[in-house]
Order: C-alpha cells, then structure tokens, then sequence
C-alpha cells in the first residue's frame, strides 16, 4: 500500500513558493509602474520625440562707425534629397537637372550622381546656395523637372567688404571667421563667440513611425537669446589704406610678412591692424585646407626679436636710475669686450663714432653704447641685470596685453633671477637681442612712453549692443616727466638722422620714433648647427600728433630681404620707417588728427626724475 502525498509540511512549502513569487511579480511590476514610471515614460518619449537646436542669429560687426559692416550673417540653403523614395531611373533624371541648374561639371558633378542615384533615405547634396540658385530649384521642383529634393535654410556668415590685398577680406585677421558649427575661429570672433551667437532656441516635437516630424507637435524648452552686434574700434577706410600699404611695401621688400598697428596711446582704441599676406573668410575651409598658418595674427599670436627697438626701454632705465640723460657723454669704440675678454660685441658697422651725447648713440642706434649703460645700470651685472628685467616688466613685456582678441602670446623673456645672466647676455638685452615680443606688446609700452606714463590695455570692440565698452583704466608706471623726456628722445631720432628725416617727418606734424634691425638665426642651418639667415627682421614704433602724440604706429617688416648686404648696411625698397610715414599719412586724412575728441590722461603718479646732469661719462 503507497504512502500518502498530502503531507502538510508540503503543502505549505509549495504555498510559500507561490506566495513568494506572486509578492515578486507585484513588487517588480510596483517597481516598473511606479518608482521607474518618470524613467519609463521619458524613454518611450524619447522614441517618438526629437530635440533639436535652432541657432540664434548671430550678431553683426560693425567698424568704429556703426554703419559699415565687417561681418554679418545671412540665409544660405542646404539642398537635401530622399534618393530611396524615387525610382532609380527617376534619381538619374533629378541628377542630370541638378547638375543643369547648378552648373556643375567634373567631380562636383561626379559626386552630386553619386549621391543622388544611391539608395539612401537621407543624403546631403550640396550646401551654401544663394537665393537666386534656391529660387531656380524651387522653380523645378514646382514644375515636377526636380523631385525628392528639400531646401533649407541655414546661417551663414559673410564678410562683405574686399581687403587691401586681391583675394583678401577686410580685417580677415583681425575678425576672424565662424566655421560650419556655428563657433568663432581666431580674432573677434572667437573672442567674443559667446556675445555674437546669443543662446540657440531649444525645440522638442513628436515623430511619426517615418521619422517626419508630426506637425502641431512643438514645444520650446528655451526661446533662445538673439546674439548682440558689435562696434569695433576699427576705422574701415584707415583699415583699407593699412591692409593697401602692406602689400605693397611686403611685395617691394620681398617679405614674409608686413603687419602694422594703429592705436590711440591714451584710450588703448585700435584704429586698424592687419598683416600681409591676409585671406579671404569666406573661403575658410580652403584656406584650412591648403594653409592653415594663414589664420594667425602676428600682431598679437607671434613672437619675434624686436632689436633696437629695445633701446628706448635701455634709455628708460638709465634715464629713471639716474645713470643717463640726453647730453651725458658716451664713448662709442665700435665694439666692446666682454666677459673676461672671452666675447666681443660690435656695432653694426664695426665702426666706432667716438664721444657722443647720449640721444645721439639712441638716434644712431649705436649697440656698444647702449650695452655700456646697461652694465652700469647697478652694482655689478647681476643687479644691473635685474634692473633692466624690472623695467621690462612693469612695460608689460613677457605679459599679456588683455587685448580682446583670441590667441594672443605673453612673449619670452629671459629672468635674470632664474638664470643670471652673464655681461653678454646683459649687453645684447641692451639693444633688444635674446627676448621675444608681439606687436601688441611694442604698440603698448610706447603709448605708456608717450602718454603720460600709463600703460593702457589696447581693445578693438567700442561697443555691445547698444551700450558702450567701458575702457579699463591704465596704470602709471613711469612719471609723467619721464615720458616727456621719452618722446623728446623719440623726436629728436627721427631729427637727428638724415635718412630718417627724410622719410619719416611729416610737414606740419610732430613725429617721434625709433627702429630696429635684426638678422634672423636659423637652427637648422649647417647641418643643424645654426647660422645667420640673409633676411632681417624690421620694426618702427613712433608717434605722430600736432601739439603731443595722438597717433602710435608699430610697424614690423619680417624676413625682409635687402637690397644689398654691406656691414651695417641693409636697405630695403621700403624702410619700416618710410612705411611708419604711408600708414601715418593715411591716418591724417582717414582720422583727422586735429579734431580727434580729447582724451582723458590720467593723473600722473609722483615719481622721482633723474637728475638733469649725471656726473657719469662713458669711456
């Protein structure tokens, strides 16, 4: 006889397994419905939703004016087709009339048929079509010649106006471009990227099972803020006759490049700066493609051995250390033992001029006696080293200027209290050898020369919107007598010398400034061991102004290749000094210097001067 199966202890084993089940089944579906229902619910929207951007239009950039644009944006269309929707046959004929109506031929026609006859459901055909082009297609589409082909707008950004230079947009280095994206690249438009495009406006709308939006279905997450217009503090006709003068001194002097900035001393405004060779910011991605160095603005993202061009920031520390005045006697021997006799320096001519007042070894920009200033600028060549850094410094070289476009370099320096630096390195720091600077940064400590002693912070952009940039206030770092010295030193350079007069003065103006000459060393020459180039680097800073300074005019000629190469004696068919007077000239008639609005000068810091006659004389 079998045993029974009704055990009680079995069946309540076999009731608690399904209790046990049945209270898992209802606390996952408790689980689902309820605690991961937000979760659910925005995943099953998400299937059927889509959320899309829609760009703000971005704002237009004006020159100092408020009337001439530099750059805008305007409606360009994208030309789309749904090659699966048509018969392959059909797709052939849409191809053959596109290509008509495009004007296409070669590969751009090769790969419009391409895309056209595939068997895709979405395809891009072509982009950046104008009205006139988008009317024709619409015209084909209405008369049933084009099908299974869409338009749409997109934004695109144009600099209208032509630069100085064939092929080139106005202050193309300067602007900058916007890419596909819809982000500033380089210059103002990348510096104020934010400012120009605004906020997009933020949309999310229903999709049918064919992926088609549902119409009606649209709500807007965020409305979007329209991008704010800039006003530059660019001048377009001085911008054309600077990018003109470039061209065509970079062309005569056989140049790398030629670069130029015009700059109000007092305010930090930037009235024109531009380099040679330029671009044009229309055809962007060409550009990117063949050259993309093109882009960089030398005038604030490259660095290069300004030469004598230092020598004024020599004079200024042997001027404020009581070491120098314009009339201490100095003796000018051609060349210049160093370091033990172990090194020599010599003037560029290897000549020596004898006794000379110190504005005229400035004026002749003669190396020895600048290197002899500076090695008595303190006790022994280490302080006397320090002392020249310091005043480096609170010029604002081996800083960033805080000019408001992207890219800019702090320069290189050599810092006295890391490395000291041997008698050598002091005297070629004298006369502007072994340190690297930007344009920016020369335009900037020259206008503190000049100006009262106020080391400004140079700007482009005037104005946001409708409201004014506010221009951040300088600091003084020389006295307001020391500067007026600096400029008396600058005007009588431009006086003192027959060439410069010749080609730098200006009837009817005051005009002041200084040069520089550099011979360019190239590390990869012999075999890697290096040697001296036969292209030089030429720079002016100077200013010009009827009663006081008004105008500062940094001009660098890079690589340029002489006429002839003698010692000391490296003419080009247009000086840096010569071109300081073409861009000057055009400044005066573009800016009209006597009727500039006055500026504000800030208060002058008291500040001890040197005395009128040191005892010091120079053998």
């Amino acid at each position: 006889m079998l045993g029974r199966t009704d055990s009680p202890r079995r069946l309540l084993a076999v009731l608690a397994v399904f209790v046990l089940v049945s209270v898992s089944l209802v606390g996952r579906l408790a689980w689902w419905q309820v605690i991961q229902h937000d979760q659910l619910a925005a995943a099953a929207r998400a299937q059927i939703s889509l959320r899309y951007e829609q760009p703000s239009r971005r704002g237009t950039i004006y020159d100092r004016s408020g009337t001439v644009v530099l750059a805008t944006t305007v409606d360009r269309y994208r030309l789309a087709a749904t090659p699966a929707d048509l018969a392959p046959t059909r797709r052939a004929e849409v191809a053959d009339a596109l290509i008509a109506l495009l004007g296409l031929t070669g590969d751009d026609a090769a790969s419009l048929t391409a895309r056209m006859t595939s068997d895709r459901a979405y395809v891009v055909l072509t982009r950046d079509l104008d009205d006139g082009t988008a009317s024709r297609i619409r015209a084909a589409m209405a008369a049933k010649t084009v099908q299974g082909v869409a338009l749409d707008a997109e934004p695109f950004r144009v600099y209208p106006l032509a630069g100085g230079a064939p092929g080139t947009t106005l202050a193309a280095k300067l602007l900058g471009f916007v890419n596909r994206d819809g982000v500033g690249q380089y210059g103002v438009e990348q510096s104020y990227q934010s400012t120009l495009a605004g906020q997009p406006r933020v949309v999310v709308a229903e999709r049918d099972a064919s992926n088609n939006l549902v119409p009606d279905t649209s709500q807007i997450l965020q409305p979007g803020v329209t991008g704010q217009d800039l006003r530059l503090t660019i001048d377009a006709g001085l911008q054309l006759s600077l990018e003109q003068e470039l061209l065509a001194a970079g062309v005569a002097d056989r140049a790398a490049s030629a670069s130029a900035v015009v700059m109000d001393p007092y305010t930090g405004e930037v009235y024109g700066e531009a380099t040679y060779p330029s671009y044009d910011a229309n055809d962007y991605r060409a550009i990117a493609a063949k050259d993309p160095a093109a882009f960089i603005d030398p005038v604030v993202s490259s660095v290069y051995e300004p030469g004598s061009v230092f020598k004024m920031f020599t004079a200024l520390a042997g001027y404020e250390n009581n070491r120098v005045n314009a009339q201490t006697l100095i003796r000018d021997t051609g060349s210049l033992s160093l370091d033990g006799g172990r090194i020599r320096i010599f003037d560029s001519d290897k000549r020596a001029m004898g006794w000379l007042p110190f504005e005229d070894v400035i004026a002749f920009s003669r190396n020895v006696g600048a290197a002899k200033v500076a090695l008595k600028l303190g006790k022994g060549t280490g302080q006397s080293s320090a002392i020249l850094a310091d005043t480096w410094e609170k010029m604002g070289f081996g800083s960033l200027t805080g000019i408001d476009l992207a890219d800019e370099v702090p320069g290189i320096l050599r810092d006295p209290t890391i490395k000291p630096w041997a008698q050598v390195d002091l005297a070629n720091a004298a006369f502007g050898q072994g340190v690297a600077v930007t344009p920016i940064q020369l335009a900037t400590a020259y206008s503190a020369l000049v100006n009262g002693g106020v080391l400004v912070k140079p700007h482009v952009v005037a104005g946001v919107g409708d409201r004014e940039q506010a221009t951040e206030a300088g600091s003084q770092v020389i006295s307001a007598d020391m500067s007026r010295q600096m400029t008396d030193l600058m005007y009588h350079v431009v006086h003192r010398v027959p060439w410069y007069r010749d080609k730098t003065v200006i009837s009817g103006y005051r005009v002041g400034g200084k040069t520089g000459t550099a011979q360019i060393w190239d590390p990869r020459l012999n075999g890697g061991r290096g040697g001296w180039k036969s292209t030089y680097n030429h720079t002016f800073i100077g200013w010009i102004g009827k009663g006081k300074p008004r105008l500062v005019i940094a001009v660098t000629i890079r690589e340029a290749q002489p006429l002839v190469i003698r010692q000391g004696f490296v003419p080009l068919a247009v000086e840096s000094y010569e071109l300081f007077r073409r861009i000057a000239t055009d400044a005066i008639s573009t800016l009209d210097l006597s009727t500039l609005p006055p500026t504000n000068r800030p208060p002058a810091a008291p500040a001890a001067s040197p005395s009128s006659n040191p005892s010091t004389a120079y053998p």
